[in-house]
């Protein structure tokens, strides 16, 4: 069985986010990048499937400039077999990352695809079920559990109510829940190893599809600063604010 990841370069979870002088967008020089926490899980569960004699290689993805090989080798160090990175130094959106990642399915045949349920960034939630439409594969979104016996997967979904249980037939695509499992830290043999695990270019302009941008950001800003509350002395009076204040009843 083979088992593709994708996973993504985006602003460090720790730092502290700040809005571009000019408001298109949010500031990334000088700060930190790590690889997308739920992306993070989706690796470790894979590696799991690995090391659980289910799966027998994992390959790792990533879309980007020459930087997120970095992050690639995160997921190599973490316990991916092989890696592939899609050279792009355009800001691709939800929509392009599921049709270059489709052209990689096509190729590399996996039996399952496991991505972060969102990026941090721009928290779209869309990649993985665009990526399942896109191959006509049955998908498994925002799992908090998953298990694979006879060419199926029973995929436990943290839904409003509660949880769902899906079965999906194989190939299929999850999208991976926080609490799904605990990323391992890539320890420092491994980031070694990791040096020598082979890391497959492509040209996003390559794969023959049209990764041109659907949407254009118009304006980025800071969000208003919070007011301090107020403490109320009765119900007469919360409800004179609720009405009167807030504007909420």
């Amino acid at each position: 069985m083979k088992v593709l990841v994708a996973v993504k370069r985006v602003i460090d979870y720790n730092v502290n986010v700040r809005v571009k002088a000019d408001g298109s967008g949010v500031e990334t020089s000088n700060v930190k990048m790590s690889m997308n926490p739920f992306d993070e899980i989706a690796v470790e569960e894979a590696v799991r499937l690995k090391e659980a004699g289910i799966a027998d290689e994992v390959v790792a993805v990533t879309v980007g400039s020459a930087a997120s090989q970095e992050t690639l080798r995160t997921a190599l160090a973490m316990g991916a077999d092989r890696g592939i990175h899609v050279v792009s130094d355009e800001e691709l959106q939800p929509l392009a990352v599921a049709k270059v990642l489709k052209s990689i399915c096509l190729e590399e045949t996996p039996d399952l695809v496991i991505v972060g349920k969102q990026a941090i960034d721009d928290d779209s939630n869309q990649t993985g079920q665009m990526l399942a439409a896109m191959m006509k594969w049955p998908q498994g979104t925002f799992a908090s559990k998953v298990e694979l016996n006879d060419s199926k997967a029973v995929v436990i979904r943290e839904v409003d109510g509660g949880l769902e249980t899906v079965g999906l037939s194989m190939p299929c695509v999850v999208t991976t829940d926080l609490r799904l499992n605990e990323p391992r830290y890539a320890s420092l043999p491994n980031i070694m190893k990791a040096k020598k695990k082979p890391i497959e270019e492509k040209k996003a302009s390559e794969l023959g599809v049209d990764i041109a941008p659907r949407l254009t950001v118009v304006n980025v800003s800071e969000p208003p600063k919070r007011e301090a509350g107020i403490v109320v002395e009765d119900v007469s009076q919360l409800v004179d604010k609720l009405k009167n204040v807030a504007k909420v009843i």
